[in-house]
């Protein structure tokens, strides 16, 4: 391994906006479902990215994103984590996974197993966008032993803007997440537990994808 790899820098952003809550007309008691975008306007995010991490979030829920550049190009990215029946490959907090239903399209399910030491054993996700084109994969959490309810994430990738011009290639890495906030944790607990989670994959994510770009170059 070179001594000095090229470096990843990694961002984080939670917003809780205030917006106007939606009722259902008649209704004495509501969801008030907000339409969130939890990316900021100083990211180099294209707005084509960022409808796909615009979440509807309920007061019972929270949601964030991690921004995550990676020295690799997005087919490197995309090879890695486009793979839903092997999440393994670069969450470390995955201790095993197989695939229960389909065959790796949308509607997939696998189950996940996670090591010890998480408030947590096992997690049965949907796979709900593989957009191979535009690089963008999501799943949902739909069963399982574990706090992460109603827990659905999207993933997406796109070329720095930063490089345009330049020698060398980057991705950005966009996941956001939405999620229930457990009874007896708050939403800024919840966010910091999740966020750790998610900073831990994907900052895992870049190095596995450098490397990976760097062999195919060899």
């Amino acid at each position: 391994m070179p001594p000095n790899p090229p470096k990843s820098s990694l961002l984080f952003q939670r917003i809780n906006p205030t917006t106007t809550p939606t009722t259902s007309a008649g209704a004495t008691t509501c969801n008030k479902l907000q339409r969130h975008t939890p990316i900021p306007c100083t990211a180099q995010v294209p707005d084509s990215v960022v409808k796909y991490h615009t979440q509807s979030v309920s007061p019972n829920q929270c949601c964030s994103a991690v921004i995550q550049r990676v020295s690799a190009p997005v087919s490197a990215v995309w090879s890695v984590i486009r793979r839903f029946d092997k999440p393994q490959a670069y969450k470390h907090f995955v201790k095993s996974c197989h695939v229960i239903v389909g065959d790796g399209d949308v509607g997939t399910l696998r189950e996940v197993h996670v090591i010890s030491g998480l408030p947590a054993a096992r997690s049965t996700e949907r796979l709900e966008i593989l957009d191979e084109e535009r690089h963008v994969i999501s799943f949902s959490v739909v069963g399982g032993d574990h706090r992460l309810v109603n827990y659905r994430s999207v993933t997406t990738l796109h070329s720095d803007p930063s490089c345009n011009g330049s020698t060398s290639t980057s991705t950005i890495v966009v996941e956001s997440y939405v999620v229930d906030i457990p009874h007896g944790n708050t939403k800024e607990e919840t966010c910091v537990f999740v966020d750790t989670i998610v900073k831990c994959n994907l900052q895992s994510l870049a190095q596995i994808a450098v490397n990976l770009s760097r062999r195919n170059m060899a």
